[in-house]
């Protein structure tokens, strides 16, 4: 299936699609943030918001593996980002109304989210079938900026949006940009010759085969759950920020300082898209995974928007590093055939971390504000820098584990 004279261009057709879609997500996404902080005023609330627009990702993150390998992985995709607009209709609806409450927020989020789900794995399972191993590090760097591009690009955007207009326009971006990428992924589906499916098992022996793929190494089973415990204290940090700098600024100045935080991801991003990690993967994971914790401790020091700036474009530089690294780890240590059903795992597994992140972080902030009669930010504040250290002490754990510095060795 892998064309090593056109792989990489078509890859790169596909991922200008899915770039296009991040900067739509995150207009949504950060619009939704300052409405309902706005109208609701708790971190909670945001944190249900984020919570529902994530848990069906994971929960069916497993069976669109499955499917990933069992038929088109560019149809599953084109279904996947077509019909996810379907929420963000829904919710634009509403608001078109009269009034969009938190309860059909959360609907519309819920419907988008589960129509993505298909999306994941099978848009990782495609790099694989495109590229050759040579190419997955800067692939990787690649996709990492593009992920970034939701952060970057899109808060100043729609700060400068919300500025001149309302919420409802970034909904009709976001909705018009699902037809580029659908446009995209056709394309590429065109040039790409559909394998033949002659594994016929059943979902369960194909959940079965995924299992055995990432357990049959000690190091990548370990290195899935680490990436679970990661994404606890990462997701505390994503969730919390926002009503962190919402407490004391308005929502232009929250664009300017996530963008500016952004940056980092961009920067390193770029460095990996360009050169790629050679060696060393396992040490550089847990380096970047201590950078991370130092930082998220440093950005809920002080209200101060210089303060956070530094500290926020550091974590972000920090994390494409961990990401390359982990992708790298798991991607080189799985069979080729089993990459769909596999990635649904992982996929599952390495950010369950973010469920306990979403459902419980807001209620923290909310909770220490309460109880220690502070605003929500600085709540919110206390339970970012506890995150840092608990980071911090995990990425330490790592760096002592064996079983995965050996997922390096060559066979």
């Amino acid at each position: 299936m892998r064309n090593s004279g056109s792989g990489f261009k078509k890859f790169l057709l596909l991922w200008a699609g899915e770039l296009i879609s991040s900067i739509g997500g995150g207009l949504t996404s950060f619009g939704l943030a300052v409405y309902v902080f706005n109208e609701t005023g708790s971190a909670a609330s945001m944190a249900v918001v984020s919570l529902l627009a994530f848990l069906p990702t994971l929960i069916l993150s497993a069976p669109a593996g499955v499917l990933a390998d069992r038929y088109d992985r560019r149809l599953l995709m084109m279904l996947g980002d077509g019909l996810s607009g379907l929420g963000i209709l829904y919710i634009l609806i509403c608001m078109i109304s009269g009034h969009a409450s938190l309860t059909q927020i959360c609907i519309g989020v819920l419907i988008s989210s589960v129509f993505s789900a298909l999306l994941e794995p099978s848009y990782r399972a495609t790099i694989t079938d495109i590229l050759t191993k040579e190419e997955y590090s800067k692939a990787s760097g690649m996709v990492s900026l593009a992920g970034s591009a939701r952060y970057l690009i899109s808060p100043m955007l729609a700060g400068f949006l919300l500025a001149v207009s309302d919420i409802k326009l970034l909904l009709i971006i976001d909705i018009c940009t699902f037809i580029v990428t659908v446009t995209t992924t056709l394309v590429v589906k065109r040039g790409i010759t559909g394998k033949e499916i002659i594994n016929q098992d059943s979902f369960i022996s194909s959940f079965k085969e995924g299992w055995k793929a990432i357990t049959e190494k000690r190091g990548v089973f370990v290195l899935i759950i680490m990436s679970s415990v990661v994404t606890c204290f990462m997701g505390t940090f994503q969730i919390l920020a926002e009503p962190m700098v919402l407490d004391f600024a308005d929502s232009t100045t929250l664009g300017i300082v996530e963008t500016v935080c952004a940056c980092g991801m961009l920067v390193s991003s770029l460095i990996l898209g360009i050169k790629g990690i050679k060696s060393g993967y396992a040490k550089v994971l847990s380096i970047s995974l201590a950078f991370s914790g130092i930082t998220m401790a440093g950005f809920g020091l002080k209200q101060n928007v210089y303060l956070m700036c530094a500290a926020g474009f550091l974590f972000f530089a920090t994390l494409p590093f961990t990401n390359n690294c982990l992708d790298y780890l798991a991607r080189t240590n799985i069979p080729d055939e089993k990459q769909g059903r596999a990635w649904g795992l992982i996929g599952f597994l390495s950010q369950l971390g973010y469920v306990f992140a979403y459902g419980l972080s807001g209620i923290l902030a909310d909770s220490i504000s309460v109880n220690l009669n502070v605003s929500v930010g600085i709540g919110a504040a206390y339970v970012v820098m506890i995150s840092g250290a608990l980071l911090l002490l995990t990425s330490i754990i790592l760096s002592l584990l064996s079983s995965v510095k050996e997922l390096e060795r060559k066979e």
